[in-house]
């Protein structure tokens, strides 16, 4: 016969309880625990990195122009404008062929200095004529003259010595005073005629002269004017003065085309003396300095140069840098050929540096993963850095010589401050 046991079944139930509570505290802590832990760090293609190792040394400040173009120096352009208004009437040489000196270009035509010109030839001819005739007029009149002085100065000279010897008759009691006195005042009168005589063939000298330069300056003038017509009139066969190659105009000219004077008929550029126009982001072109040491790369080789100018004005950003070449030109270097360029602004010594991450810029603070010694991950790192370069940057502090760190995008991972490396 079986015994009712109802403390048997009261220890049963509180025991179940019991056990249920452990079972429910159990699960919150695990429940908590697993909500604690941290996500599995990503994994990361190695292949796909771009690694650096921070280094000690002297690191070259440079800039980069990766837009830049050769231009004709300042020097080496002749610009050849149309010395009247003419009508072009033959073309003989097109842009891109080399000319020498004397190379005839195209031909002008202007009928109106035509006939300038034969109206100067003829003006001149007729001033010399003029200058001829005026000439043996004034030297017969003072042919004239003179020839009426001279006889002044013959009976001048004759009563001189007639009046010498009244008086030493006069003195000797053979003629009287009276006659004595009347040689001397003949001989007195004839000094005085012969003095302005004498005068008289100097003034007009002087105003033969003067006359005589009058015309020729007439003479002078049109033969400057007729010089003109020539010049000008040599001018419409357009030639070039140095060797060099023809230029394409910005408004070609065609033949029929009238143009007036100054209007540019031909510009012929001297291919060896060329200097690199860089295109630079105004932010970087702040620290240039004229003087500066360039490497221009024409693709066909790298040339040395120096900045000589540096446009004050800035046009879509960037400002205009010239850059004289130092070296030679590589076969096939033309006016408007695209190079690239790097200019040295300063050189660093005894600094950390690195390569130049793909995000982050000069005097900030960067995030960059940090490769661990044994190579199977990174770790996030803030480091600060100083001036930049093209490709390296300055480290001034959370990074030592010798550590490695990743220098590519990573801002897919930005989430993270851990990565494995596969």
């Amino acid at each position: 016969m079986d015994i009712a046991r109802p403390d048997l079944k009261l220890k049963k139930k509180r025991q179940l309880v019991v056990w249920g509570g452990v079972a429910v505290v159990l699960l919150t802590v695990a429940v908590v625990a697993v909500s604690r832990l941290k996500p599995a760090a990503p994994v990361v293609d190695r292949s796909t990195i771009w690694p650096d190792t921070v280094k000690r040394g002297n690191m070259i400040r440079q800039v980069r122009a990766s837009t830049g173009a050769l231009v004709p120096r300042e020097d080496s352009i002749e610009l050849i404008p149309a010395q009247t208004d003419a009508t072009v009437v033959r073309i003989r040489v097109l842009p891109g062929t080399m000319v020498t000196p004397n190379t005839v270009l195209m031909d002008l035509s202007d009928p109106q200095l035509q006939q300038q010109l034969l109206n100067a030839r003829l003006g001149l001819q007729a001033a010399g004529a003029d200058y001829k005739s005026l000439r043996a007029t004034l030297e017969s009149t003072l042919m004239d003259k003179k020839a009426a002085a001279a006889q002044v100065t013959s009976d001048y000279t004759q009563d001189q010595l007639q009046a010498q010897t009244d008086k030493a008759l006069y003195n000797l009691g053979v003629i009287s005073g009276i006659a004595y006195n009347k040689s001397k005042t003949t001989a007195e009168q004839l000094a005085t005629q012969h003095q302005l005589s004498r005068q008289q063939i100097e003034l007009n000298e002087k105003a033969i002269n003067v006359q005589l330069a009058s015309a020729q300056a007439k003479v002078d003038q049109a033969k400057a004017l007729l010089n003109l017509y020539e010049k000008q009139s040599a001018a419409l066969h357009v030639r070039s003065t140095i060797a060099g190659t023809l230029a394409p105009l910005a408004t070609p000219l065609q033949v029929g085309q009238h143009v007036i004077a100054g209007t540019s008929l031909a510009e012929v550029i001297q291919r060896d003396k060329l200097k690199a126009a860089l295109q630079i982001a105004e932010t970087q072109a702040r620290d240039i300095q004229i003087g500066q040491p360039a490497a221009i790369d024409t693709h066909n080789g790298i040339i040395p140069g120096h900045v000589t100018r540096i446009d004050p004005s800035v046009v879509n950003g960037t400002r205009t840098v010239d850059v004289t070449l130092d070296g030679p030109l590589p076969p096939g270097a033309v006016p408007q050929l695209s190079v690239d360029g790097t200019i040295d602004l300063e050189h660093l010594n005894n600094v950390l540096y690195v390569g130049r991450p793909a995000l982050g810029n000069e005097n900030s603070t960067l995030s960059l993963f940090k490769i661990d010694p044994d190579g199977k991950g990174a770790t996030r790192v803030s480091v600060k850095v100083g001036r930049a370069s093209v490709n390296s940057i300055q480290v001034l502090d959370g990074l030592k010589e010798g550590d490695t760190v990743i220098l590519s995008d990573m801002s897919r991972w930005d989430n993270v401050d851990r990565i494995r490396l596969e």
